[in-house]
């Protein structure tokens, strides 16, 4: 499934309009100084960075592969970090350069096995040791309709289950939690949550929220 890529032609169109919803925990970075280095990595339009600023955290950055969703969050933010980014998954800062990176929404986004492991990999490298990765996504869902777009997509492309495809054009994966607890081997695991969010298309979900540190 490498061949989606980062989907960056769906991203600059209807992806570009969408609504994104993940909460974030306050809680989990109560610990957190104020002062650290926080990258929002598929920042989207900066939702999240708005609301970690306006919680008083001066050091918030956001890196994502859509040229226009990051225009988008300029217009609403200008008070904000923003970049694209070039060559995903790479992120073009030092290795060791944040104390917590925050991955809402995106390995949903990512459906390939292989790229999320890179993309996992690139933000053990940028994170300082002892810094913390938050993710928040989307488990398998157990209701009818989407029982059937996994199988359906399954048996076209031989996708692993929970890769299916929306009806706007985009392919997406939802994921065991077994899948998200393998892609972080290499992180210590601090915290789990189970939540409900509203999908960018308006479904009701069933999602996780992991805190793990980086060794």
């Amino acid at each position: 499934m490498k061949h989606l890529g980062s989907q960056i032609e769906y991203w600059d169109g209807v992806g570009a309009t969408k609504t994104f919803t993940h909460p974030v925990n306050l809680d989990w970075l109560e610990q957190v100084n104020q002062n650290a280095r926080i990258l929002d990595y598929g920042c989207g339009y900066g939702r999240v960075m708005a609301e970690l600023s306006e919680h008083g955290f001066r050091d918030v950055s956001g890196v994502d592969v859509s040229p226009a969703l990051i225009a988008r969050g300029r217009r609403l933010r200008p008070d904000l970090r923003f970049a694209v980014l070039e060559t995903p998954p790479v992120v073009s800062c030092a290795s060791g350069s944040f104390d917590v990176v925050l991955l809402f929404a995106v390995l949903t986004c990512v459906p390939d096995d292989g790229a999320q492991r890179e993309l996992v990999s690139e933000l053990m490298r940028v994170l300082a040791p002892g810094g913390l990765l938050y993710i928040s996504d989307v488990v398998l869902q157990d209701d009818e309709r989407n029982r059937d777009r996994y199988a359906t997509y399954g048996e076209r492309f031989g996708a692993p289950y929970g890769v299916f495809a929306t009806d706007d054009g985009a392919v997406f994966r939802h994921h065991d939690s077994a899948e998200l607890h393998a892609v972080l081997s290499g992180f210590d695991l601090v915290d789990e949550r189970r939540i409900d969010v509203v999908t960018m298309n308006g479904h009701r979900s069933q999602a996780v929220q992991l805190l793990a540190r980086k060794p």
